[in-house]
């Protein structure tokens, strides 16, 4: 048994240098495993405020208003008295569903990008006087300034990571709370993702809001994981909140495992053997309930203990080489038109990938909601995880990269006792440069300093070169899988030519298609070679599976775009597409294209060659 509190010393001081880089101001650190702490759900009907000229933060001048303006949005909008002018106000009859996306939920906002002013009044009596209280939010899209009874808690840039603020002192009422959310969901060059992207841009607070109730000294963060190099040990950390001088217990019941630490400081460390340890794995998701306690905070997780590793050309799983029988899902729900945020969303997603024979889903091109990654720990899929570092952002900004590494941090740090997550990506198809390279490397090194028990990568593109295909980019150097994003038969020439290409993959490395596919409407049929039919699609897929099967030894997988159909305004066809990205072999109602056919029998051929 070992105990020690130096190990993790390296993953706070990144943490804070990480979001100092920002220039944000939402608290840190982030309080993971939020929904096992004593929390108040304020998820609900919000009213709201559309504020297209930011009436409400700037004044006439175009000056942001300050604390004590009267007019700021974020102030109540109760008149004093009936000489009172208050030219702004909250109404029942202008309300928001969160979580959830503005786009959805009501007409004028379907293409809106701008600022929408949240507002939720609440009661709440602590339970003890001397507890702390925290807002949290499971994300934001993009931009949120949170204020509380008129003062302002901090800001958080980031549309697809969660965060949360402290409430200082006695600023929470007992009764009446005034809480003010400015929701800004604009693009800019200048953030991540930039102003160019492939999906739906939707608005709103579109996961869980909770506060929670604290105390003094509480567990923040935690880390039990398989050791590396082990089947049968543990290890693993706890982060406090402040300097702890307290027993610390760690118990799996199942196991009959239960160890006493005594911490004299904000953080411990520990790695002790385990018999009867079963591994979790796509066939068997086994998961361990895991408590932590202290003499006055507790925290129960479920977690499963697998290994993921590189060994030359093969991915290995718990030891054993895994091939990736993949699919890419955006964080949606296509017969509604809207943002996924649910348990059962995250249900009916997974068990679409699951029907087609995967055992595992690429999260695009974002961190999806905790449910996703929680319901794929329990039904046993295999996780690529992103931050949208996607196509052409500013490479050469500074504060571009401690955004990136920002939302990178807070991916991890959410996510990382998540035995389905095996690898964490850093981007998207991003253009090949020495800039861009330099920043995506440093983002390679900050996710393994972050955690080094999964694998690295990022979706890379490939050239053709006289009919080969060819894998060159440099920043192979430096993940730990060669993914590549390919279209052979949709964007170059047509499925005929796929048959006769040619792989020149320059890195001995597992190698890995990250996405592939062809648009179909979903009903319109002609013979294989009428563009957007659902037989050109069955036949663009047939091609590339005979490409598949004459694949380099070291193909390990494919995960192809996509589950479902998705909105996006840059696909304007007006027959075929009318803002829909239709590549999915799911169509908007979740009936399945004649191509999902064609690749779930290619993944039912694989997972009987691995029985």
């Amino acid at each position: 048994m070992n105990v020690s509190i130096r190990p993790i010393f390296k993953y706070t001081v990144i943490a804070i240098l990480v979001l100092i880089g920002t220039k944000a101001h939402s608290q840190a650190p982030l309080i993971t495993n939020i929904k096992a702490r004593k929390v108040t759900s304020l998820n609900g009907p919000w009213q709201y405020i559309m504020d297209p000229y930011e009436t409400g933060f700037y004044n006439y001048r175009f000056n942001e208003r300050n604390e004590k303006d009267r007019e700021a949005y974020w102030n109540t909008d109760k008149p004093e008295n009936k000489t009172d002018r208050k030219e702004h106000g909250y109404s029942s009859k202008n309300t928001l569903r969160v979580p959830g996306d503005w786009n959805s939920q009501a007409e004028q906002f379907l293409y809106y990008e701008g600022t929408v002013w949240y507002k939720r009044s609440f009661d709440y009596k602590k339970q003890k006087d001397n507890n702390r209280l925290f807002l949290y939010f499971g994300t934001v899209n993009y931009k949120a300034d949170v204020y509380l009874n008129g003062k302002k808690l901090g800001s958080h840039k980031g549309g697809f990571t969660a965060f949360n603020f402290e409430i200082p002192g006695t600023l929470l009422k007992e009764k009446d709370n005034f809480l003010v959310v400015k929701v800004d969901n604009r693009r800019y060059k200048d953030e991540v993702p930039t102003i160019n992207t492939d999906w739906w841009n939707y608005g709103g607070i579109t996961r869980d809001v909770w506060l929670a109730e604290l105390p003094q000294q509480f567990i923040v963060d935690y880390s039990v994981q398989l050791k590396k190099n082990s089947f049968t040990e543990i290890e693993g950390w706890v982060k406090f909140s402040d300097a702890v001088n307290d027993k610390v217990t760690i118990e799996i019941p199942e196991l009959k495992w239960k160890k006493e630490l005594q911490s004299n400081g904000d953080s411990i460390s520990f790695s002790e053997a385990l018999t009867g340890l079963e591994l979790w794995s796509p066939e068997k998701p086994k998961l361990y309930a895991v408590r932590i306690n202290t003499s006055e905070n507790a925290v129960t997780d479920k977690i499963g203990f697998r290994s993921i590793e590189v060994s030359g050309p093969s991915i290995l799983l718990n030891g054993k080489p895994v091939f990736l029988r993949g699919i890419c899902i955006h964080e949606e729900i296509p017969q509604q038109g809207r943002r996924a945020y649910s348990l059962g969303d995250a249900r009916q997603l997974l068990l679409q990938a699951r029907s087609l024979s995967a055992n595992m889903v690429r999260l695009a091109h974002y961190p999806h909601n905790e449910n996703m990654t929680r319901m794929a720990d329990s039904l046993g899929i295999l996780v690529w995880s992103e931050i949208p570092v996607y196509w052409t952002i500013e490479f050469t900004n500074p504060e571009v990269l401690a955004k990136a590494k920002t939302q990178l941090s807070e991916m991890i740090t959410r996510d990382r006792n998540r035995a389905s997550i095996i690898i964490w990506s850093v981007g998207n198809e991003t253009p090949v440069h020495e800039s861009r390279t330099a920043f995506m490397k440093e983002l390679l090194v900050t996710a393994r300093q972050l955690d080094g028990s999964r694998l690295v990568s990022a979706a890379l593109e490939v050239h053709l070169d006289k009919g080969v295909s060819v894998v060159d980019d440099p920043l192979g150097e430096f993940t730990d899988i060669v993914a590549v994003n390919e279209y052979l038969g949709w964007y170059a020439g047509l499925p005929s030519s796929i048959k006769n290409v040619q792989w020149q993959i320059k890195y001995n490395k597992p190698f890995f298609i990250s996405e592939t596919g062809a648009e179909a409407l979903s009903g319109h049929h002609g013979d294989s070679l009428t563009r957007w039919s659902e037989e050109y699609q069955e036949w663009y897929y047939k091609e590339q599976v005979a490409m598949l099967k004459k694949m380099p030894a070291n193909f390990s997988g494919i995960s192809p775009w996509i589950l479902n159909d998705f909105r996006s305004p840059r696909r304007n066809n007006p027959v075929y597409q009318q803002g829909w990205n239709n590549k999915g072999l799911l169509d908007h109602q979740g009936k399945k294209k004649k191509a999902f056919y064609v690749l779930k029998k290619y993944y039912d051929e694989i997972k009987l060659k691995t029985l």
